[in-house]
């Protein structure tokens, strides 16, 4: 490993304390425009400088094992993580000063893409001016919708958050209940363990992603960007009300839990009472297995739930990382092998603890979890068929829907509230937030 990987990772978190007490929400700015996109002089011998977080520090380690002539500085950094904004503010700081930018960085929300394309000369380079078609295309369709602003891609994406239907397949057989395909199977199975095995859970409502998982799979136009900073928010739709109903209605029966699943007393008293749970793809390792302890061969994923009144199966993302190029990188070369290397090989992505965006890679790590042994049945067709069924009318925003409900419903809900009587609260701080930002609400 280059001894440069080590530098700089001990002072980076003292600087970044200093500039990160102010607020990183930018003032509206103008639209993207990749046309005008021109690269500074270049140097492809020059060294690169890498912000990543902890998890992907040891992926561009392997990168710089893999290319020893290339030069990397790498810095360890939050990564963004749990709503943080230190990207945008230091690289705020680093617009005033004019210098400083790092040449590639890894986010952990595909929201950053709302200001990192944007301005007179907006810190994401359209990374299909430097990336090779070949190599993007190569991407899970949908995967870089989210990296998209007009017709340029922005960044890319690292792995993804597909939402499905989580399940104890051993509680399930034991009580003797089928896996349901729709949601309003889902709520009547709900409501039935609620009766016929009280304490048991069919899922939670207080996790801050729970807008990702039920109102998004749901199509409800919580957010819907077009043409720019214009957005819908509109929480009284059917599609948004239908959710919110069945979730009150499996909370009051008392089979939907109000805490969230990374709760201590949650992961103590109710992990071993969930027997399914709508969520994303990384809930099987990193919740079931390293959180919730749960044994060998008794968790297993079916495919998205369905609305029955609906034509199509959608269903939600929570997280799935991206990789940004930076405008002002003097070594787009070596920036550019570096993203496409830590996305898209077999290498980086085989084994990674979260399924990647990248659709070969995907195929490899899907094959080494179902080594594992530790699903009670392959993972792989309820994956991939949600991969391609994440709905597109979800827009990212430079808000956090996730510090909303956060601060919002979840608050309402201990208090004994339902989430329907916060409709009104919950869309006017969603509308107020995207105003200060710049957006033009509808």
């Amino acid at each position: 490993m280059n001894h440069r990987i080590a530098g700089a990772v001990a002072v980076f978190g003292a600087a970044l304390l200093l500039t990160a007490c102010g607020s990183a929400d930018p003032a509206p700015a103008p639209s993207a425009d990749a046309e005008q996109f021109k690269q500074v002089a270049q140097d492809p011998a020059g060294e690169i400088t890498v912000w990543a977080d902890a998890t992907r520090v040891p992926v561009v380690e392997a990168y710089q094992k893999a290319h020893p002539e290339a030069k990397i500085k790498l810095v360890t950094y939050s990564g963004n993580a749990n709503g943080a904004t230190d990207l945008q503010t230091k690289v705020q700081l680093f617009d005033r000063t004019g210098s400083g930018w790092p040449d590639v960085a890894f986010s952990t929300t595909t929201a950053d893409t709302a200001w990192a394309a944007f301005g007179a000369k907006p810190y994401a380079a359209p990374v299909d001016k430097v990336i090779d078609q070949s190599v993007l295309s190569g991407f899970s369709p949908g995967a870089l919708d989210p990296c998209k602003v007009g017709e340029n891609v922005y960044c890319v994406r690292n792995d993804l958050a597909q939402v499905v239907l989580w399940y104890n397949k051993k509680l399930l057989d034991e009580f003797g209940y089928q896996v349901p395909t729709t949601w309003e199977e889902y709520q009547t199975l709900g409501e039935k363990v609620a009766t016929e095995h009280p304490g048991y859970l069919v899922g939670t409502a207080g996790d801050p992603w729970m807008p990702e998982i039920y109102l998004w799979a749901s199509q409800c136009p919580a957010s819907t960007v077009t043409e720019g900073k214009n957005v819908t928010v509109d929480l009284k739709n059917e599609k948004c009300t239908r959710a919110v109903s069945m979730i009150d209605t499996l909370i009051k029966a008392g089979s939907m839990s109000k805490s969230s699943v990374f709760d201590a007393g949650f992961i103590k008293d109710k992990a071993a009472k969930l027997l399914m749970a709508p969520g994303p793809s990384w809930y099987g390792q990193v919740l079931f297995n390293a959180t919730f302890k749960i044994p060998k061969g008794e968790i297993a994923a079916a495919a998205p739930l369905k609305y029955a009144a609906d034509s199509e199966t959608f269903t939600g993302n929570v997280g799935g990382g991206v990789w940004y190029i930076s405008s002002h990188s003097k070594n787009l070369k070596t920036a550019a092998d570096l993203v496409s290397w830590v996305t898209t090989s077999d290498e980086a992505q085989g084994n990674a603890g979260t399924y990647p965006a990248f659709q070969s890679a995907a195929t490899l790590w899907l094959s080494n979890q179902q080594a594992t042994g530790y699903f009670a049945q392959d993972i792989a067709p309820a994956f991939t068929t949600a991969a391609k069924q994440v709905w597109p009318g979800w827009s990212a925003t430079q808000y956090s829907h996730e510090s909303i409900y956060a601060s919002t419903v979840v608050p309402a809900l201990n208090q004994g509230q339902t989430i329907t009587s916060t409709l009104d609260a919950w869309q006017t701080a969603i509308k107020n937030k995207a105003a200060t930002l710049g957006y033009k609400v509808s």
